[in-house]
C-alpha cells in the first residue's frame, strides 16, 4: 500500500512532468519560443510566433490533455464496475460505438456538430448495453465481457472503416474521427470537449466513494445498504459519457484506459478518492506524450497518437492478460 508521502510525491512529479511536456509540445515544430517569450507573448505584448503557436498548437495540446484525462478516468470507473483489470472503453467496444455515432452525425448532420458528444454518448451506451446483455449468463463473467467486447468493437470499427472507404474519405471531420487524428483541431473543438469533460470528471469524483464500495463482495455491499445494481448503472453511465465525449472529438484511442489505471494504482493505491484525481493527471500526460512523440519520430510527417498507444498498449494488454489468467480465466 503506497504511503501518504509516496502519493503526494507521485502527484507533484506527475504535475511537474505534465508542465514540462506541455512546454516541449508547444515547441515541437518549425516555430520555437522560449518559456519567457511564450509568457510575454501570451500576457504582455503581441508576438507573431506566439500568436501562431497559440492558434495552431494550443487547441491540440489541450484537447490531448482533456481527452487523455477523460479516457483514463473512464477506464478506472469501468474496471471498478466490472471488477476486471482488463476493462477498457476501447477494448470492450464503447469507444467504437461512440465513434460510429459521431461519424454519422458529422457526415450527414453537420448542423448538429456541437451536440456530437451527446449522440456519441448514445452510441457508446448502445455498445455498452450490447456487451452487457450478450455477456450475461447467470451473471457477468469478466472474461466473457472482454471477448464479447472485442467482437462488438470489431463490428463497429469495421462499419466505420467501410463508411470511410465508401465516401472516399471526403468528409474530413468524419475521417479525422475514424483515424483518431487531432492534427487540425481548433478552439471550437476544444470548447465542445471542455464542458462535457468537466461535467463528467466532476461526476466521477462524486462517485469515488461508491467505487470503493464496489470493490467489496456484492453481499457485503448490500448489507451496508448499498443498491449495487443502481450504483453499477450510475458509474457505468459516467464512464461511457467520458469515453464517448473524448471519442467524439479525437476518435478512438485504444489501451489508454487500460494502461493509466494500472500505473496509477502502483503509485497511489486503489482508493478511488485518490486514484481518480491522479488518473486525470496521468491520463493527460500519457495522451499528450503519445501525440508529441507521434509529431517528432517521423517529422515532418506525423504518426497518430492512437497508433502510438496501440504499439505500446498491445504488449501491455498481453502482459496483463497473462498475469490475470488464473484469476479471470475461470
Amino acid at each position: 500500500m503506497p504511503t501518504v508521502r509516496k502519493k503526494i510525491l507521485s502527484f507533484v512529479i506527475t504535475a511537474a512532468a505534465l508542465l514540462g511536456l506541455f512546454l516541449i509540445a508547444v515547441n515541437t515544430g518549425s516555430l520555437k519560443v522560449s518559456p519567457a517569450e511564450l509568457f510575454e507573448g501570451l500576457f504582455i505584448r503581441y508576438n507573431e510566433n506566439v500568436a501562431t503557436i497559440f492558434d495552431l498548437r494550443f487547441p491540440r495540446i489541450f484537447i490531448a490533455m482533456l481527452g487523455g484525462a477523460a479516457m483514463a478516468v473512464s477506464g478506472v470507473l469501468l474496471q471498478a464496475v466490472m471488477k476486471n483489470p482488463l476493462a477498457d472503453p476501447g477494448i470492450i467496444g464503447i469507444s467504437s460505438g461512440a465513434s460510429f455515432a459521431a461519424v454519422i452525425i458529422t457526415a450527414f448532420f453537420p448542423a448538429l456538430y456541437f451536440f456530437t458528444p451527446l449522440f456519441a454518448f448514445l452510441g457508446g451506451m448502445a455498445a455498452c448495453v450490447i456487451v452487457y446483455s450478450l455477456s450475461w449468463k447467470g451473471g457477468l463473467n469478466p472474461l466473457r465481457i472482454i471477448l464479447v467486447g472485442v467482437a462488438v468493437n470489431s463490428v463497429f470499427t469495421g462499419l466505420m472503416q467501410a463508411f470511410n472507404s465508401m465516401t472516399g474519405s471526403t468528409y474530413s471531420g468524419a475521417a479525422s474521427i475514424v483515424n483518431a487524428n487531432i492534427t487540425m483541431k481548433t478552439w471550437g473543438d476544444l470548447n465542445t470537449l471542455l464542458w462535457y469533460v468537466l461535467v463528467g470528471l466532476i461526476l466521477a469524483v462524486i462517485v469515488t466513494g461508491k467505487c470503493n464500495l464496489l470493490a467489496l463482495e456484492d453481499k457485503t455491499a448490500r448489507s451496508l445498504g448499498v443498491n449495487v445494481t443502481a450504483v453499477r448503472i450510475g458509474v457505468s453511465l459516467i464512464a461511457v459519457l467520458l469515453a464517448s465525449i473524448s471519442t467524439a472529438v479525437i476518435g478512438v484511442i485504444g489501451f489508454l484506459g487500460l494502461i493509466v489505471p494500472h500505473i496509477a494504482r502502483l503509485l497511489v493505491g486503489s482508493d478511488h478518492k485518490v486514484l481518480v484525481p491522479y488518473s486525470v493527471l496521468l491520463g493527460a500526460f500519457t495522451l499528450l506524450l503519445a501525440d508529441t512523440v507521434g509529431r517528432t519520430i517521423a517529422a515532418p510527417y506525423e504518426v497518430s497518437a492512437s497508433i502510438i498507444m496501440s504499439v505500446v498498449g498491445g504488449p501491455f494488454f498481453i502482459l496483463l492478460l497473462r498475469r490475470s489468467s488464473k484469476t479471470y480465466g475461470n
